[in-house]
């Protein structure tokens, strides 16, 4: 039974992280130090040194692998989000390795220990760490699709959930998930879903879980069936058997929702938005800041012609102020270099720009194509009313409309809105499909990460200059 397996499991897998750890800084110690061909001139602590430090070293790295959820079950974890893991443990141990060599000051331990070392194995053992996981991963696989380490499941209640559950259960068949069947007081004995038969109604819960043959059960209730939820709860817990809960509201919610604990209350949020997190918002920002401020020294031979030739073309201001909507549906100025003949502020408040439209100049046509004319909303981006990633803003005239015309439009409001996006990188800017735009808008909100917004601006090089949907 998978009970008893998966202590083995992790015994094993802590066994295994620590032999990784010390295999991995003994061969750096060799590599840099012992074989001394890279071995530097302060280097000089004696061998016995550098090795007794692996007695602190281990069980602080297995400590970190814990604290960041290493040895949570591979079904569990998807292989992006292990990584990420590991190189935050990782990051974390070469800093307090750092810390600890820096405050130990003049001290010879701490002044010959080779900071050179400390990177190396950082690299290494992100490395090593990495590899050992996907191996432990790829023969569990193999190990579960042959019908071993099996873990025996029970759905209780027939659903949209539990569709879904054994939808993802049978496409992936290396979880070593084997569903036994169903219970539910609606559908009729014999009835499948995908092979898996519905059993039983829910009375029979009781007889089944007195069998002690489960490793776990699911509640995948219709909704409609929650007033049985106490009942069927307070049956699992009395047998022992682990037990979790798959709510049936995707009909309703549609997104992602995360829970949080509020003094023992948990809570749903119908919405993961990782930009809510402080320090997400504080890195982020501080990025936008750095990046901006890089832009405009780069780009600023650019910005400077550009504004020369729009001056030089056209009557009016070379830069061109638009209200737009942004963080918290709060309206701000966006900048841009003019690229219209100067009109009526209430001519050009709720109309489009068409394909050869008059009232764009020759050398706004140009800078409009190439996106030049987005460049001064770098001042936006320091002043904080916008982000260099982000949702695209829009004139309120049209988020009065869209708000109307499209489900969940106004999410986008709850990050900053950028200069390029995800949704813009792939192609959809100007006069393209605005379900689609939103779609990939909240795709990006739900999934934030440094890393992403790293992705989007390389794309933007590539895909995000050149517009041919812009008039």
């Amino acid at each position: 039974m998978i009970k008893d397996n998966q202590k083995r499991l992790n015994r094993l897998h802590v066994a295994l992280d620590a032999l990784v750890i010390v295999a991995v800084y003994v061969f750096s110690w060799y590599i840099l130090i012992g074989s001394g061909w890279f071995r530097g001139a302060n280097e000089v602590l004696s061998p016995r040194i550098y090795l007794g430090v692996l007695v602190i070293i281990a069980p602080a790295y297995l400590l970190l692998y814990t604290i960041f959820q290493l040895f949570t079950p591979k079904r569990a974890q998807g292989r992006r989000q292990e990584f990420a893991n590991i190189c935050k443990a990782n990051l974390l141990g070469l800093l307090l390795f750092g810390l600890v060599l820096y405050l130990g000051g003049k001290n010879p331990f701490f002044q010959h220990f080779s900071r050179r070392l400390v990177v190396f194995f950082f690299f290494l053992n992100t490395a090593a760490e990495t590899l050992e996981r996907n191996l432990i991963r790829n023969v569990l696989r193999t190990i579960r699709s042959k019908g071993y380490n099996q873990k025996h499941v029970l759905l209780v209640g027939y659903s949209k959930a539990a569709e879904g559950y054994i939808d993802r259960v049978l496409a992936n068949p290396e979880w070593g998930y084997q569903i036994k069947g169903i219970l539910d007081d609606h559908k009729a004995h014999g009835e499948s879903y995908r092979g898996v038969e519905v059993l039983n109604d829910t009375r029979g819960l009781k007889e089944i879980l007195d069998m002690n043959l489960l490793d776990e059960i699911a509640i995948t209730l219709s909704i409609k069936d929650y007033s049985g939820l106490e009942r069927i709860v307070a049956e699992c817990e009395k047998s022992g058997v682990h037990t979790k809960f798959i709510p049936d509201y995707n009909k309703f919610i549609p997104t992602r929702p995360y829970m949080e604990d509020l003094q023992g209350l948990p809570v749903i949020n119908i919405r993961h938005v990782p930009l809510n997190n402080f320090l997400n918002a504080a890195v982020k920002r501080i990025v936008d800041i750095v990046g901006a401020v890089f832009a405009l020294f780069l780009f600023a031979p650019v910005m400077i012609f550009a504004a020369a030739v729009i001056k030089l073309t056209s009557p009016g201001p070379i830069i061109y102020s638009q209200e737009r909507v942004g963080l918290h549906n709060r309206p701000f100025k966006m900048y841009k270099f003019r690229s219209m003949t100067v009109q009526p502020l209430s001519k050009e408040k709720g109309q489009w720009t068409t394909p050869h439209d008059p009232r764009v100049t020759p050398i706004g046509r140009l800078i409009r194509s190439t996106s030049i004319d987005e460049m001064p909303q770098l001042f936006n981006v320091l002043a904080g009313n916008m982000s260099l990633v982000g949702p695209r803003p829009e004139r309120p005239f049209f988020v009065e409309r869209f708000k109307e015309e499209i489900p969940r439009y106004m999410i986008k409001h709850q990050v900053r809105p950028g200069m390029t996006g995800w949704a813009q990188v792939n192609g959809y800017r100007g006069d393209t499909s605005i379900e689609k735009r939103i779609e990939h808008d909240l795709y990006y909100i739900e999934n934030w990460t440094l890393g992403f917004d790293f992705k989007i601006l390389f794309l933007t090089i590539f895909k995000g200059f050149v517009n041919k949907n812009a008039y």
